[in-house]
């Protein structure tokens, strides 16, 4: 699988790690049915790797991607920004043929 994290997104990820005091959590991505485009992009804190996840290394942290999720993910990059509209993990997605205004959601097709 190919995903990108950019330097912004690995911080903020170690940083959330290390919020945790838990050194078996990982962030987990996934794509999800609903939004407002369609399918959602999702994030949370895991300490399960199952066994057709995707574990995708950047610089000291990894994060899981299930089977499922990482067909809609391929070439995608995640960025951290923090900026005006808040502070989130944004999504660049070749394969999103159309996308929400909040960025969290599109549709593949």
């Amino acid at each position: 699988m190919n995903l990108t994290l950019t330097e912004s997104a690995s911080s903020k990820i170690t940083e959330l790690i290390l919020e945790e005091n838990n050194p078996s959590i990982r962030l987990r991505m996934f794509v999800q049915g609903g939004g407002c485009s369609g399918m959602s992009y999702g994030f949370t804190l895991d300490e399960i790797q199952n066994e057709d996840d995707w574990v995708i290394e950047s610089g000291s942290t990894s994060v899981l991607v299930d089977s499922m999720s990482a067909q809609y993910l391929e070439h995608a990059v995640v960025d951290f920004k923090d900026d005006l509209e808040g502070s989130r993990f944004s999504i660049t997605n070749p394969q999103a043929k159309t996308t929400c205004g909040c960025g969290s959601s599109f549709n593949p097709h």
